[in-house]
Formats: structure tokens, sequence, C-alpha cells
């Protein structure tokens, strides 16, 4: 997970079991990345706790990767060696793999920045309007 926008960018996370038991509990992080494998079936609950900074919305973008990627051919497994085509297959689906994880980065990048824009063209807005009512009450 990653906090995208709000307040110093942290929040509280938590991830329970279908039994209520507590897997993963950190506070006040901005980015963090955690791997289990899960023990049984049914229903892992998560939390997103914006607890200590009330007042100020937050963005969280959270992903989940479950299980393995299925083999690309499904021969790979095999004891016999990959032909050149297979190899070269395999490495361009591992380039292009690691391609959507950099784009997923750029992408919260750039939410972070048209955030911090969007509020700045507030602030501006605001501050000309103060100030062309200012003009105009000195002007009168």
């Amino acid at each position: 997970f990653q906090v995208i926008t709000g307040g110093h960018y942290d929040v509280d996370c938590r991830l329970e079991d279908p039994d209520g038991i507590v897997l993963y509990k950190e506070r006040k992080k901005q980015y963090d990345s955690f791997t289990f494998t899960a023990s049984r079936n049914g229903t892992y609950k998560f939390c997103f706790s914006n607890e200590f900074s009330t007042f100020t919305h937050k963005t969280v973008y959270f992903d989940f990767q479950v299980g393995e990627d299925p083999p690309l051919f499904p021969s790979e497994n095999r004891v016999t060696a990959l032909t050149q085509m297979e190899s070269a297959c395999v490495s361009i689906h591992e380039a292009l793999k690691s391609v959507i994880d950099y784009q997923t980065h750029f992408r919260l990048r750039e939410a972070q920045g048209r955030s911090r824009a969007e509020d700045l063209n507030t602030r501006v807005a605001y501050w000309s309007i103060g100030e062309a009512i200012i003009l105009l009450v000195v002007s009168i």
C-alpha cells in the first residue's frame, strides 16, 4: 500500500485472518509491503485507519498479488531445455512484468503531483479572489 494524498501521508494498517487473528499491524506508515501465505480459506480483512488525523482526507493505493503466475508455456516445467523462441518469450514476459511495476509507480507519483497541483491551484484562486475584493473595496 501507499498513501497518495493527504496530511503527512501516513495511515495505520491492519490485516486479520478469518479467525480474527492479527497477521499484520503497523502504525503511521506512508507505504509498506507485506507477504504471507494464507493458512486457511475464508475472508481476510484489512483496514486502513486515519484515526490520528481525522481532519485530513487521505487517498490510499493498495495492490493484491494472489498466487504465482501460471507458467507461460504449459510444458515449461519439463525436464528438457527451452527452445530459443520459448526462452525469448519468457524473458520478454519478465521484462513486461517489470514495466507494469514501473508504470504503477509512475502513476502513483503522477497522482501525488496532480493532487498537489490542484491544491495549489485552489489556493491561488482564493488568494486572487481575495485580492480582487480588497482592490474593489480600496477603490470604492
